[in-house]
């Protein structure tokens, strides 16, 4: 499918209130055929999804560890983490060392999982996946760990004022670029 036509398609799903401020852009090489063009969304003509932009106010995370040592990820940790931490220690930890140990685990898990989702974002790999939003249903897109289908599904029309304000909990959990579009469609609500 060409851009312009998928670009037609993403742009007829658009919530009525973030018509015209949200865009679909690219940029396309065409005597490079090696180098990959990009392509980012933009907000109010501002870029807002483009990973390698050291401008934008998204903070795109290069290791683990800036991922682990950043306050503003909250992670709450169940009662079955705990319990599998105990089990897995045989008991031998003091309880207050239980709850550290489970919290470290879960945020390997996540940053391993934030690290993945936000590979570099060409040209190609935007079209596949928004070719592939264009053709599931919008609780896949929501449910899934890949950054542009969350992205392009709360944008969507067809996500509802009721499901955008019962999912925050949910977001918590998600990229920082999810994040900034869950607030902007909650806004609109």
């Amino acid at each position: 499918m060409s851009w312009s036509k998928l670009k037609q398609q993403l742009e007829s799903f658009l919530c009525p209130a973030l018509n015209g401020r949200v865009e679909y852009r690219a940029t396309g090489y065409r005597y490079l055929p090696d180098k990959a063009g990009l392509c980012y969304i933009s907000v109010d003509k501002k870029d807002v999804l483009r990973m390698n932009d050291k401008t934008s106010s998204i903070r795109w995370y290069q290791t683990e560890l800036e991922i682990k040592n950043d306050p503003d990820i909250h992670i709450p940790i169940s009662d079955e983490e705990m319990e599998a931490v105990r089990k897995d220690t045989k008991g031998n930890v003091p309880e207050d060392r239980l709850k550290v140990i489970a919290r470290n685990r879960k945020i390997s898990g996540y940053a391993k999982e934030l690290l993945a989702a936000q590979a570099s974002l060409s040209k190609s790999n935007f079209v596949a996946v928004a070719t592939q939003f264009l053709s599931t249903s919008i609780e896949e897109s929501i449910e899934s760990k890949d950054i542009l289908l969350n992205v392009l599904a709360l944008v969507d029309r067809r996500v509802g004022k009721k499901r955008i304000l019962n999912m925050s909990e949910k977001m918590k959990l998600k990229h920082p670029v999810v994040q900034y579009f869950y607030e902007l469609r909650r806004s609109t609500c």
